[in-house]
């Protein structure tokens, strides 16, 4: 990340760590409306979960229902926050395996720690660090999640780079995030951006398929799990001058989470026949 973006995630990440240590609910989103992390766990997973760890959860998806974990398998977390990916990660692929949450920031990182041992759970080990430098060997994970992290990076091609070299050959990337599907005039992107919580920066579907393509992955899909009900967004855009009904039929339908899957390649398929 650049010092400004980082500084910026990370003073946000900590004040909502610090807002959930103190009791406080916590929503990355300023406002009554959250289109983003309402409802993404089911009431299953909340129940073997510290309530700290759901409350501090700032996603866009549920990425560990979605991977398709196996026992004994090896999970990294990029933007672990309060660690309820981790945690469920942990879960799902049993005393086999071992999930490893990533964060720069000290609050969740103690937030998360501080859940671990609410919730019992022993192959979970959150490491302090960047996701454009992940402190892990080369192959050393089978599969990778995040939670609407990437996009705030600004630096997203390092993401994926560094993603690509710490997974195994055939290791799974298996991320939640936000994405804007087709062409969007800039300043309006920009306001919707806002809109949907902390998700300035997210890629083009296309720009991010590209992006995985050039850090090496193959087997790239974007699958859409939630789009943005642009109505909701009225009264923001409105109050940011805008027009919305001449907005509409640029706007509806192009912002939204999606599950984006790729897959490092083997060993076989990247030798020569």
């Amino acid at each position: 990340m650049t010092k400004d973006v980082k500084e910026m995630v990370k003073g946000r990440y900590g004040e909502a760590a610090r807002r959930v240590a103190s009791g406080a609910t916590c929503s990355c989103c300023d406002t009554d409306v959250d289109p983003v992390s309402r409802d993404l766990y089911d009431k299953t997973e909340k129940a073997l979960l510290p309530e700290a760890a759901v409350t501090a959860s700032l996603g866009c998806g549920n990425p560990t229902a979605l991977a398709e974990l196996q026992p004994g398998e090896i999970v990294l977390d990029l933007g672990s926050g309060g660690g309820i990916d981790v945690l469920l990660s942990a879960r799902r692929v049993g005393p086999a395996g071992k999930a490893y949450g990533l964060d720069m920031t000290d609050e969740m990182l103690s937030l998360a720690r501080e859940n671990q041992k609410k919730a019992g759970v022993q192959n979970v080990e959150f490491l302090k660090g960047e996701i454009e430098d992940i402190p892990l060997p080369d192959n050393s994970v089978d599969v990778i999640i995040s939670n609407c992290v990437i996009n705030l990076s600004a630096d997203k091609d390092r993401v994926l780079r560094e993603a690509f070299r710490v997974l195994k050959p055939g290791g799974r990337f298996a991320v939640s995030d936000v994405v804007v599907h087709g062409k969007v005039p800039e300043e309006i992107q920009n306001r919707m951006l806002l809109w949907v919580q902390c998700i300035a920066g997210a890629l083009s579907d296309d720009d991010y398929s590209a992006k995985l393509a050039k850090a090496g992955f193959e087997s790239i899909n974007i699958e859409p799990t939630r789009i943005y009900e642009i109505e909701g967004a009225r009264a923001f855009l409105e109050a940011g001058g805008l027009d919305v009904q001449t907005l509409l039929p640029q706007i509806q339908g192009k912002f939204m989470s999606a599950f984006v899957r790729a897959v490092k390649p083997s060993v076989n398929s990247s030798c020569c026949s």
